[in-house]
């Protein structure tokens, strides 16, 4: 309970209640009040949101309006976080602005960040807030004008430079809710072209281009469309697993509200290649942002041809469901979210059969991350040979990173396969937030290995992570400084699988809770030699036996924990890190 005397004289106390992710891990940790999300990184964001969430702060608007020059705000959830609906209502009052609505460009730690149309292209301010807005349109603004909080022609931007986006290459530009201005900055060109291509023609462009899965198994996106195909069924279904729950990532989130209609593009593709008729995205509750732009895209796409009986007159019928979850984690894994779709309590399914032969309603089922769904049309639209030309080694196309945690500029950060950890933290992430020296990084998520400082020379690419005992999964890196207490993140591995786990299989239900148990025991010095074993022993049990990577892959941040930071395991009793 946080009491009135901290700041908040109009109400008597505040109840707090924990929750994993909201999905806007580069500027946690996060209070949500009324549905609306505050970070608190600094000294007093507490009393601050408190204060706005009661008293409110200005009006505020979501919509693009006006007319006049167009000021660019966007209307990310991280970017509403920090006030960018107020700055948008606080513009929106002139009336020489025409704000337009967009996604964010992924530079979290500069929002809001608007920006002005000028003849050289796009001029960037920020971090905006609504006190500011005067004093930007009395320095001529409207105009590129100098002003403190100038930052320059966005794409000179030294962030958005050292990139090479592809999947996000129209997020930050167009106003998602506008069908007409993704197809006036190249969207539908991908799909027009599947559709005058043979259904296993299709299938190949995608497997030649190499793009595998971006959801954290790298499975070849081509081998499962094939498989699909293949497979004799009157009805199929294609689903984006929207469900995005891993600490650090929230680019699916980002990519659904700043560019909706390329997922759904993909998602059509994929039907067509595989005679799929209907889609389903679920996406998980926490994204109540993510969840209104799909719906609103899903109705223009309706509206506009690209969904229904005969998607852009082709004969070719695609509907599009969404589905919302309900808090689980573990509806992540396909196969709980394929349960949760029917109606069921998400719970793991044996495999085989595989969601490609048995999947949806026992029928075969493409089921993809939102990025890979996401990057087909890119791979229709360029050709295959483009996108392989990207990349490294077996990793081809880019890899959308997520910076987050104790991270100076954390955001979205794409570039092709290759790029290290240490130039993604160092040049572009800017350091810890708190200023102090880095020792922990985890990537790809909390089933993610723990790297230490030594180890961040290792390159983005999926068989490197694999060589090195990590693993890359949705990309997401988050970051530790010097203070964190390594043995209190292992037993956060244990205790998470521990609440998340669907309970179907003892080695992660049972494994989970006597791992937490044992890390406790090693924490307070008890027969520690013997119980380290034991966890070693608990961990390979669980790797080896575990019906699903929620169990299968916790041993990886305990174990990494074990390696490389073995002396937050062997401190004396009550020590500090």
């Amino acid at each position: 309970m946080w009491a009135a005397a901290q700041g908040a004289p109009q109400w008597a106390a505040v109840e707090v209640e924990e929750v994993f992710c909201v999905g806007n891990c580069a500027l946690g940790p996060n209070l949500s009040i009324g549905g609306q999300l505050y970070p608190m990184r600094d000294e007093g964001d507490l009393e601050r949101a408190v204060r706005v969430a009661v008293q409110g702060h200005a009006p505020a608007t979501s919509e693009t309006t006006g007319v006049g020059v167009a000021v660019y705000v966007p209307r990310d959830a991280a970017a509403r976080s920090q006030g960018a609906d107020h700055v948008a209502g606080a513009l929106a009052a002139s009336s020489d602005v025409r704000v337009v609505r967009t996604g964010s460009r992924g530079m979290l730690w500069l929002e809001p960040m608007i920006e002005v149309d000028t003849p050289d292209g796009r001029v960037a301010y920020g971090p905006v807030g609504v006190t500011d807005v005067p004093g930007l349109l009395a320095a001529d603004a409207l105009a590129a004008g100098d002003h403190p909080l100038r930052l320059g022609l966005v794409d000179n931007l030294p962030w958005m430079k050292a990139q090479q986006r592809v999947t996000f290459r129209r997020v930050g530009v167009v106003d998602p809710r506008s069908a007409e201005d993704y197809e006036a900055h190249g969207g539908m060109v991908g799909l027009r072209r599947a559709l005058g291509m043979a259904p296993t023609d299709v299938v190949t462009e995608v497997t030649d281009s190499g793009l595998r899965g971006r959801g954290g198994a790298a499975f070849p996106a081509g081998i499962k469309l094939r498989t699909v195909l293949d497979t004799p069924s009157a009805e199929k279904f294609i689903i984006a697993n929207a469900d995005e729950g891993d600490s650090g990532s929230f680019a699916d989130r980002m990519l659904m509200e700043g560019d909706p209609f390329l997922l759904i593009e993909g998602m059509v593709i994929a039907g067509w290649a595989t005679g799929a008729n209907d889609g389903y995205i679920y996406i998980r509750s926490e994204y109540p942002d993510a969840i209104e732009s799909m719906h609103a895209a899903c109705r223009a796409a309706e509206d506009h041809g690209w969904l229904g009986e005969s998607v852009l007159g082709s004969g070719f019928a695609f509907r599009m469901h969404l589905r919302v979850g309900a808090g689980a984690y573990i509806c992540g894994e396909e196969t709980a979210l394929m349960e949760s779709i029917e109606g069921r309590r998400g719970v793991v399914r044996a495999k085989p059969p595989l969601p490609a032969i048995e999947g949806l309603w026992g029928k075969p089922t493409v089921i993809n991350n939102v990025l890979t769904l996401a990057a087909m049309p890119t791979v229709l639209a360029d050709g295959a040979a483009a996108y392989a030309a990207l990349g490294h080694g077996r990793s081809r196309g880019t890899q959308v990173v997520q910076l987050a945690g104790n991270i100076a500029q954390g955001g979205i950060f794409e570039a092709p396969f290759g790029i290290t950890v240490r130039e993604l933290i160092e040049q572009f992430g800017g350091g810890t937030h708190s200023g102090r020296p880095l020792r922990a990084v985890q990537v790809g998520g909390p089933l993610g290995a723990y790297l230490s400082a030594e180890q961040l020379d290792l390159p983005i690419d999926y068989e490197a992570f694999n060589a090195a005992g990590a693993l890359l999964g949705h990309g997401s890196i988050v970051v530790f400084d010097d203070t964190v207490d390594m043995a209190k993140m292992a037993r956060f591995a244990m205790e998470f699988c521990a609440a998340e786990s669907c309970g179907k299989c003892t080695p992660c239900r049972i494994g989970s809770t006597r791992g937490v148990e044992l890390i406790d025991k090693i924490a307070a010095g008890i027969d520690r030699d013997a119980n380290l074993e034991l966890l070693e022993d608990l961990c390979e049990v669980m790797a080896d036996a575990s019906l699903c990577a929620m169990g299968g892959f916790t041993p990886l941040p305990v174990r990494s924990a074990l390696t490389q930071f073995t002396a937050d395991f062997t401190r004396p009793a009550g020590a500090s890190a």
